[in-house]
């Protein structure tokens, strides 16, 4: 986002802080066509070709990176799983912002696996872009691939990634439907997108009605942790039913799913390793997220991350890897300093202003 004179605050911001759930719960769908595939390999050793076949069709070799010895079974390792909101609802579009981001490491130490959410709106600089630029996260995508988003996510919590995968809607939809939907107890009782969910009713949802299930926020009184709640419920459901024997009989049409609807830099050579090596690290897992702070950017609704919580989600993910904490140094940081020195506060209730400074002038470097 250029540099321009900082608007006040209008009217506009509760409209443009209520934007629409595009989807927040795409990236389960990346987890899972991990799990799937590792699976498939795992007991279908038969269909080895046809495999091998569909995965590499989702394979980027554009972004592909020495994966040698990467996934020896004692090496932790990062993935960055993204989803777009294109292929479903009547979405059209070709091209997609990255309406999820989570940062999934995985930690055989512990036979572990760690998820991280990096909300959408998230204010972050462009790393890759040709001038100082920042954004909303869910833009590096669009703007500059998923090269872009890696090391746009990777500055801002000072962790390293070399892995990605990209989903489209189409694709989480397609699986629940191949694995033959998935059974939920609703933690409350609320209608959304046309579905109807009664408070701890076993209930059987195809594709469209978990994620009708998974994206509802407003109605919910717990807000946001109601749906990250029931987000969760979604994706160990789906994990477990995907990974099951009789869900992988359908095979074919999951395999036809995940190449058409899914990219990655991870070749089959890779995600054969992890499913001889890792399958242990499925057992247990745990989730958190950067807890960002409202505020207006040029009359836009953002999220900012305070520099505490870098500090947090960074030492929590290096901690993970196996790598020492290091103090968060970034622009991200940079901008909080200027912001609080000129009268912002996140400790306010208030939506406030939050002006962007040029990170390579104004005191920066």
């Amino acid at each position: 986002m250029e540099k321009k004179k900082q608007n006040r605050p209008s009217n506009k911001w509760v409209q443009n802080l209520r934007y629409k759930n595009h989807y927040i719960w795409l990236w389960i769908t990346g987890i899972v066509i991990l799990v799937v595939i590792i699976a498939a390999i795992a007991y279908f050793a038969s269909v080895y070709f046809k495999t091998k076949d569909a995965v590499d069709k989702t394979y980027d070799p554009h972004t592909a990176v020495k994966t040698t010895g990467e996934f020896n079974g004692k090496k932790r390792f990062a993935v960055l799983l993204m989803g777009t909101d294109t292929g479903a609802l009547d979405r059209k579009e070709k091209r997609g912002r990255t309406d999820t981001m989570i940062l999934a490491v995985v930690n055989p130490a512990k036979k572990h696996y760690t998820l991280i959410s990096i909300p959408r709106d998230t204010m972050a600089q462009m790393i890759g872009s040709d001038t100082f630029k920042t954004e909303k996260i869910n833009a590096a995508y669009e703007l500059g691939g998923a090269k872009m988003s890696m090391d746009t996510v990777s500055e801002l919590i000072n962790v390293p990634i070399k892995y990605y995968a990209v989903v489209n809607m189409g694709g989480i939809m397609k699986m629940i439907r191949y694995v033959g939907g998935i059974n939920i107890r609703p933690t409350l009782s609320f209608e959304y997108g046309g579905y109807k969910f009664k408070k701890g009713k076993l209930t059987h949802m195809g594709g469209a009605g978990a994620l009708a299930y998974s994206r509802m926020r407003y109605d919910d009184p717990k807000g946001d942790y109601g749906r990250q709640t029931r987000q969760r419920q979604v994706i160990m459901t789906l994990i477990k039913k995907a990974v099951s024997v009789s869900s992988l009989s359908n095979l074919d049409s999951i395999l036809t799913s995940v190449s058409s609807n899914v990219r990655t830099n991870l070749p089959f050579s890779a995600l054969q390793q992890i499913a001889m090596n890792y399958r242990g690290c499925a057992d247990t897992s745990s989730s958190d997220y950067l807890h960002g702070y409202n505020a207006m950017i040029h009359d836009a609704a953002y999220q900012v991350q305070p520099t505490k919580e870098l500090q947090r989600i960074s030492n929590l993910a290096r901690t993970e890897l196996g790598l020492e904490k290091e103090n968060i140094n970034n622009n991200e940081t940079f901008q909080n300093q200027q912001n609080i020195a000129n009268g912002f506060s996140f400790k306010s209730n208030k939506i406030q202003n939050y002006h962007i400074y040029d990170y390579y002038g104004d005191g920066g470097y």
